[in-house]
């Protein structure tokens, strides 16, 4: 079995010190095969990837989308975090309007005992009346994806916050609904396909980080899988939301994370 979690873990904003304990915790407990992180930062005196997995024997990477957001002298991305060695990587800057906080994604390619996989962490566009943008990041992003599926590797791993719902034209164009650019991609939605058949909600009120005044109770991070090969390997055999509870007032995040249990071997 591989396992895969996803966080946005809202830079080092609110307590971080007690919000990082808590995602450790969660870390610790479900013992994730891979991470994606976004809204990590670095910078000359702080990198909150070394506080979540110091002592951990993860391999790591990280792409940079802005610099100096949300103060000078950080770099905001997102971050890899894998069992197996990273063999190759590529970083995408993604088409973001002047003035907007760039996007970014980390393409890796990992060396897993279940063979070569391609596993990205991404972060898109967050405002409402940024379709439009949404849709040429994920023109971009699939362009690049497409580009480092390995030929009979492990089906890939696209994991992130995407800011938007599962009915979109973004949701819907990675999951074979509609085309985009006159292009098509096919991955599977790990909630859709194996969550518990609630609206999963990883952006909600019942999170007292969430400003009431943002849109709430909508369902945006995710984990995407590709297809599942014939003898089964890569099918999605559970899927639940984490870092979903606070603790004496402290919660982990602004958002909550995806996990995600896949088949590693033949049925």
């Amino acid at each position: 079995m591989i396992s895969v979690m996803t966080l946005n873990i809202w830079n080092d904003d609110g307590p971080w010190s007690d919000r990082s304990r808590l995602i450790r915790q969660q870390i610790d407990e479900l013992n994730p095969d891979l991470i994606g992180f976004q809204e990590v930062l670095r910078g000359d005196d702080i990198d909150l990837l070394e506080d979540l997995l110091h002592g951990t024997n993860y391999h790591r990477d990280f792409v940079g989308a802005v610099t100096g957001w949300p103060r000078e002298g950080v770099i905001n991305g997102n971050a890899v975090a894998s069992r197996w060695p990273i063999v190759d990587r590529e970083e995408v800057v993604l088409p973001t309007p002047a003035g907007r906080n760039g996007r970014a994604a980390l393409i890796t390619t990992l060396d897993t005992p279940a063979g070569l996989m391609c596993f990205v962490s991404t972060h898109l566009s967050w405002r409402f009346d940024d379709v439009l943008v949404r849709e040429r990041q994920i023109v971009t992003l699939v362009d690049r994806l497409k580009a480092h599926i390995p030929e009979n590797g492990f089906p890939s791993i696209l994991v992130g916050d995407f800011n938007t719902v599962s009915h979109s034209a973004e949701i819907r164009h990675l999951t074979g609904l509609q085309t985009l650019d006159g292009e098509s991609m096919y991955l599977r939605d790990a909630w859709a396909h194996a969550g518990d058949g609630s609206a999963g909600l990883t952006w909600t009120v019942k999170n007292p980080y969430i400003p009431h005044w943002l849109a709430p109770d909508r369902r945006i991070d995710y984990i995407f899988v590709g297809p599942t090969k014939r003898d089964g390997v890569g099918e999605i055999l559970s899927c639940q939301v984490v870092c979903d509870q606070g603790v004496d007032g402290v919660w982990p995040s602004d958002h909550f994370g995806v996990y995600a249990e896949l088949r590693d071997e033949a049925l």
